[in-house]
């Protein structure tokens, strides 16, 4: 028995946000015991075997969400689209229960770190939300054009190439700032080969984010509206397939 096109919808969003709320207590968790008088740069030092966790939790968290687009999607594009649809929304729910726990962040302005690998990735809490938001615009398309179309709908390779130039470019906006201190702080020769070393460990307690590079964010962010409009205009004049 398949799901409806509603129920789908129903379903994925309850997941994406039970994802959100489970991400969410155990970042309380880890603050609780790490921060307990609120979180703030630099980082504070912590057990190895908890570091190890926290990588392996974010894998495991994007094999989770992956695995709901897989099952939720008919076709390639809608296993993609359910994928960044909770993605998403797992990460906007993510930020709403901090600040309903733990009133953080104070602000859209409030400077997080969001992820790990390569290197660490930090930026404005509203940052990551707009491009939530532009994720969901783009999942919502392509399902709803699938619907139409009885899930006959690809996207042609200038709009994969679009949208992954935008991404790369807002990935860049995302790791700027700390780049910026590793080159200032690690000659060029030991930075080559060394992205585990312990001397960068000992560098990313002493970080302490400056400035976003917000004309990169933005060029980024257009590009994929770019790209979301180039498949969203190709897509509205394809014939309704679903009598």
């Amino acid at each position: 028995m398949t799901l409806s096109k509603h129920n789908t919808l129903i379903w994925v969003t309850l997941f994406a946000i039970s994802m959100g709320i489970f991400e969410g207590s155990v970042v309380i968790y880890l603050r609780a015991l790490y921060y307990p008088s609120g979180f703030s740069f630099p980082l504070i030092p912590i057990d190895n075997h908890v570091a190890i966790t926290e990588l392996i939790r974010e894998f495991a968290s994007l094999i989770m969400l992956l695995s709901v687009g897989i099952i939720a999607g008919k076709n390639n594009s809608q296993k993609f689209a359910w994928f960044i649809y909770s993605f998403a929304v797992w990460d906007i729910i993510y930020y709403v229960l901090l600040y309903l726990i733990l009133g953080w962040p104070e602000s859209l302005l409030t400077w997080d770190i969001l992820f790990l690998l390569p290197v660490i990735w930090t930026s404005p809490v509203i940052a990551p939300v707009l491009i939530s938001f532009l994720m969901i615009l783009l999942a919502l398309i392509i399902n709803h054009f699938n619907q139409k179309t009885d899930f006959k709908v690809k996207l042609n390779k200038k709009e994969w190439l679009i949208l992954i130039i935008g991404s790369i470019v807002v990935f860049l906006s995302f790791i700027w700032d700390y780049s910026k201190f590793l080159f200032k702080n690690v000659p060029w020769k030991e930075l080559k080969g060394s992205l585990f070393s312990n001397k960068l460990f000992d560098l990313s307690i002493q970080y302490i984010p400056e400035s976003f590079n917000w004309l990169i964010f933005f060029l980024g962010s257009l590009i994929i509206c770019i790209g979301i409009y180039s498949l969203f205009y190709r897509l509205k004049n394809l014939p309704d397939l679903n009598y």
